[in-house]
């Protein structure tokens, strides 16, 4: 159920790893890496369309997001202690609910369609009815998951706290994803078998952002789906940061410190979501912020600032000491 690889930290008595991994998870990330390199294939040599975008783009997009969630997960499930069978098969039920999702999105797309919010068809609309069940689940077996994680903390505190943090905004960014499922009032008086929209103010398949897609003249609930979905990684990563500087900065080596940081860290990313999610539902481009959003993005950049000073200042004299 679990694979073992080899490291050069953490070593048992022969010299071999004891860190495993969720197997499942891992085979679902060598495949979905696999499948986005077979749709970037795709877009050079399929010149379809949908929306605006080469019809690649999409399961491409996808193939990654599911390529990064399912190695993380893998790596999490494979450091726990307790409760560790019932984290294998939420993770197991995870890999499944997202092979269902991914065929449904590569098949639709290969055949010429789209896959989100069609219920044009009644084929369609049950192609929908599976992924909306695939998601929902998907979910909830994150949720457990991620409650998991409260019952296993790492010997860090700071390792602890960036991974509960990130675990419990990745959920409420995958659940910002239900925000898009109900049909517009455009939708509703054109009816065109669509029930749902990313966009917010326009219709879908306007200009925007390169790579990512996101609208350059409307609002685009994405934004903050996919900044919440990867507070997972994006929080460990600035502690990774934390622990590297550590080497250099003497006050970083602090546990404590490194802890109290990662809280600023937390705060000032809920806030962001909270404030890309805002922007998103009044209708306006993340290019295009208004007087307004630009002022509260500035108090929540003074309030971090201002919130690192005190954590640095507050511990400094303890640190000499020491």
């Amino acid at each position: 159920m679990t694979t073992t690889v080899r490291t050069p930290e953490n070593l048992d008595s022969r010299g071999m790893s004891t860190i495993t991994w969720h197997r499942p998870l891992i085979v679902l990330a060598a495949a979905s890496a696999l499948l986005a390199v077979a749709c970037g294939i795709g877009i050079l040599v399929d010149s379809r369309v949908i929306l605006g975008v080469n019809l690649w783009e999409k399961p491409l997009k996808f193939a990654i997001s599911i390529a990064v969630y399912a190695i993380t997960w893998s790596w999490l499930i494979g450091q726990l202690t307790r409760f560790r069978k019932v984290a294998w098969w939420a993770g197991t039920a995870s890999a499944v609910l997202l092979v269902i999702e991914m065929v449904i999105i590569v098949g639709l797309a290969a055949a010429g369609g789209t896959s989100h919010f069609n219920v044009s068809t009644p084929f369609n609309t049950a192609m929908w009815s599976i992924m909306a069940f695939s998601i929902t689940a998907l979910w909830v077996a994150t949720f457990v998951m991620s409650i998991i994680l409260f019952r296993n903390p790492f010997a860090d505190p700071a390792r602890t706290l960036a991974v509960r943090a990130g675990a419990l905004i990745a959920l409420v960014g995958m659940g910002l994803a239900f925000l898009m499922t109900g049909p517009t009032a455009a939708q509703l008086d054109d009816w065109q078998g669509i029930a749902g929209a990313h966009t917010v103010g326009l219709a879908d398949g306007g200009p925007g952002l390169p790579v990512l897609g996101w609208s350059t003249v409307a609002g685009d609930l994405r934004i903050p789906h996919f900044v919440g979905m990867h507070a997972l990684q994006l929080i460990p990563l600035a502690l990774l940061l934390l622990e590297l500087a550590s080497r250099r900065v003497a006050i970083l080596r602090s546990a404590t410190v490194r802890r109290d940081l990662v809280w600023v860290v937390t705060g000032a990313y809920v806030a962001t979501l909270g404030l890309l999610t805002w922007q998103a539902l009044r209708g306006q481009s993340i290019v295009q912020p208004d007087a307004t959003t630009l002022a509260v993005a500035a108090v929540i950049a003074a309030a971090s600032v201002a919130a690192v000073v005190a954590v640095l200042r507050s511990n400094a004299a303890s640190v000499v000491r020491g």
